[in-house]
């Protein structure tokens, strides 16, 4: 299992059950996660880290003064 963070701009987008689906982007030298249809952004992991399942489901959503995470499970 590998869990991941992602951030949110506005609360009830997510919640603790959901199941998602991620989108994969490329830069030079790193990759990052979109929850369609562009919920949540992940940050930025190194080619080493890439991450193989799509498909996880939202563990919680947390709030705090930086914003709103959200922590998902994914069964790789």
């Amino acid at each position: 299992m590998r869990e991941m963070e992602f951030k949110m701009e506005r609360p009830g987008l997510l919640k603790k059950g959901d199941r998602i689906t991620v989108t994969e982007g490329v830069l030079p030298s790193n990759y990052y996660y979109t929850i369609d249809p562009s919920l949540a952004m992940s940050g930025n992991y190194p080619f080493r880290e890439r991450m193989l399942e799509r498909e996880g489901e939202v563990l919680e959503v947390i709030e705090n003064a930086r914003g709103f995470y959200v922590k998902a499970r994914f069964g790789e």
